[in-house]
């Protein structure tokens, strides 16, 4: 189970499949001693492709570390939570939530979600300086490793070894976190699918040059300016930030699918356009005329002339019958409420409206930024209620404190959602934070015009509160509590403000070290014909066993297994694979399995995976041997596989 990954991760070059690729596609470009001929190979492929001598590309400390961390397999274990997975509004829940390491995780859900995933949203660490941004390495590699699976000099390997282990915050460290963790994201997404990832000023240029290289450059979508801080930060030198970035990639730009905003048709007819662009319908128009009088605005008082042939105005006499008008009311000298700059640059923006030489004047209303609505999203995203402001209060509602710092604003998901996802997609997001992304795929299911009935995954490590913080006073130990209790508290909210009838719960699984005493075990187990280990099984637990294995062999988190009893022993069925994981299975039980290929119509499993270390190889070589009768059977050839 984790000894035959150990053993495989420890074989691992950074290059070695693209060696093998390369020997297998070109073995004339090969010596005989395997060195790669540069030279044929360019005489092999330049009459259909053009060789680039010179370039652009993204280089970092650490690019070929991040490469190696994302071609070895995790050596973890998923364990289910049973107790709220069996809950009745979890048991038949399709969502997920996984507490755990995010580049785990990923390499978990890879093996059953590769290629099934509509749409990521990300808000990964902006390595600020201030949001606790370290690269934390678990993978413990020595320098003489690096040297080994890198293939680079011991001066490069020290340099990577040194940011690995000394907790660095620099763009390389930055980069050498995320690099994996978008290229497995890569993998997971549909060939239509598309990622939106949260960034600023810190990294965005640096996530843009990490995308092109992972992505395709061609495959950008977007580089979105999102207005997060309207008023502005003014804590920032020379210009107060009032915005961050969402950068958005297609998985293949030719075969993406992205979607058009709902909006309320009675808001956009409230719009209408001139010349000068958008204002609003009706009489909501703000008086522009007369303000104090003249002498406390002196130099607000000045004549403006009205063209009477189509009412525009100006600050200067341009037509002899132009009407001149001051700021008089009732025979007070007042002053206007705009300045003589602002009638010159913004004379479009005036209404004016002449009844009886009686001169009056108002400000067009017009949109601010993306107040008008439109269907297709606009290239700057922003709404009022887009402010950061906005998800603090989500979260003080659910809680009645706050919960989370900085959290996103469940309007700016929903609106990307419904440009990212339409009916039956999942939803990925492996920086699960405070779960606004769930958030927002419950308000959009209960909310739509469709019934879309999205999933979700959401990922997030558990990582310590801060102690001093009020989710740590008020009992939550670790950021996954909480996002796991928003959910909850989310969902009953939704559920009371709309009745919607759709899928509130989520099942939750960790990700879980092995122990060491357990490695041990593993690392000293030999498999014989004499003994096996039946102790191991409770190490790990049936439950995450299967759990594991399921996922491993492309039935997700969401497919159920059933138990297969066999005489007196307990197998599990998943579709067509059966796991055989306790000890002690008889002939009889044995006898047992053959009656149901022959006996049992529809009974076609073609795969059975056995717990090596709870069988002899004796055991094994018997079951093996019974096996072959199927074939005579139903003509299936029946797989055993035998992990440890």
């Amino acid at each position: 189970m984790i000894k035959d990954i150990i053993t495989s991760n420890n074989e691992i070059n950074v290059t070695n499949d693209k060696i093998d690729k390369l020997k297998e596609l070109f073995p004339n470009c090969f010596s005989k001693n395997g060195e790669f001929d540069i030279s044929t190979f360019e005489e092999e492929i330049k009459s259909n492709t053009s060789i680039l001598k010179e370039g652009y590309g993204l280089n970092f400390l650490g690019k070929n570390y991040a490469k190696y961390i994302a071609s070895i397999d995790t050596e973890t274990i998923l364990v289910p939570d049973e107790e709220n997975n069996n809950k009745e509004e979890n048991i038949n829940s399709e969502n997920i939530y996984i507490s755990g390491d995010n580049i785990d995780a990923l390499k978990h859900l890879v093996k059953s979600y590769a290629n099934k995933i509509k749409c990521i949203y990300i808000d990964p660490p902006y390595n600020t300086g201030n949001d606790g941004f370290v690269y934390n390495d678990k993978f413990n590699l020595s320098v003489e490793k690096i040297v080994d699976v890198l293939d680079i000099n011991e001066d490069e390997a020290k340099r990577i070894f040194n940011m690995t282990n000394t907790k660095s915050n620099s763009h390389s460290a930055w980069m050498t976190f995320m690099y994996p963790r978008l290229y497995i994201a890569k993998q997971l997404l549909r060939e239509d699918g598309v990622i939106f990832i949260s960034i600023d000023d810190n990294e965005q240029s640096q996530l843009k040059l990490l995308c092109d290289n992972i992505f395709g450059e061609e495959n950008i979508l977007g580089m979105l300016p999102t207005i997060m801080y309207l008023k502005g930060n003014n804590d920032e030198y020379a210009f107060s930030g009032t915005h961050e970035y969402t950068i958005v990639y297609a998985k293949d730009k030719e075969n993406s699918t992205v979607y058009q905003l709902e909006i309320d048709d009675n808001t956009e007819d409230s719009w209408e356009e001139d010349e000068s662009g958008y204002f609003k319908k009706g009489a909501n128009l703000k008086s522009t005329g007369v303000n104090a009088p003249r002498d406390k605005r002196p130099n607000l008082f000045f004549p403006i002339y009205i063209n009477r042939d189509d009412n525009s105005i100006s600050v200067i006499r341009r037509k002899e019958n132009d009407l001149e008008v001051y700021p008089i009311t009732n025979g007070q000298e007042m002053s206007w409420r705009w300045s003589k700059e602002k009638f010159i640059t913004q004379p479009n923006d005036v209404i004016v409206i002449i009844n009886d030489n009686e001169v009056s004047l108002y400000k067009k209303q017009r949109p601010s930024l993306g107040e008008l609505p439109t269907s297709k999203p606009k290239s700057t995203l922003y709404k009022p209620e887009y402010s950061s402001g906005n998800g603090t209060e989500r979260i003080k509602k659910l809680f009645n404190f706050k919960a989370f710092s900085n959290p996103k604003p469940v309007s700016l998901l929903y609106d990307l959602l419904q440009i990212g996802v339409s009916d039956n997609d999942v939803v990925l997001d492996f920086f699960g934070g405070s779960s606004t992304t769930a958030d927002a795929v419950l308000c959009l299911n209960a909310l739509s015009k469709s019934k879309k009935d999205i999933k979700y995954i959401l990922i997030q490590s558990p990582e310590f509160c801060d102690v001093k913080s009020e989710a740590y006073k008020n009992g939550y130990i670790t950021i996954d509590e909480i996002g796991q209790e928003r959910i909850r508290r989310a969902s009953k909210r939704i559920k009371e403000e709309t009745n919607a009838d759709i899928d509130y719960g989520f099942k939750h699984y960790t990700i879980k070290e092995v122990d060491t005493n357990t490695l041990d075990k593993l690392e000293k187990f030999e498999p014989n014909f004499v003994y096996s280990d039946k102790t191991i099984v409770d190490e790990f637990g049936i439950n995450s066993i299967l759990t594991t294995w399921m996922v491993k062999d492309g039935y997700g988190l969401t497919d159920k297994y059933e138990k297969l009893i066999l005489e007196e022993y307990e197998a599990y069925k998943c579709k067509n694979t059966i796991y055989l994981i306790n000890s002690d299975m008889s002939s009889e039980a044995i006898k047992c399995l053959i009656e149901k290929y022959e006996n049992e119509e529809n009974f076609e499993c073609n795969r059975i995976v056995l717990f090596g270390y709870s069988f002899t190889l004796s055991e094994i070589q018997t079951l093996k041997d019974n096996l072959k009768q199927v074939k005579n059977i139903k003509n299936i050839n029946v797989d055993v596989l035998t992990r440890y």
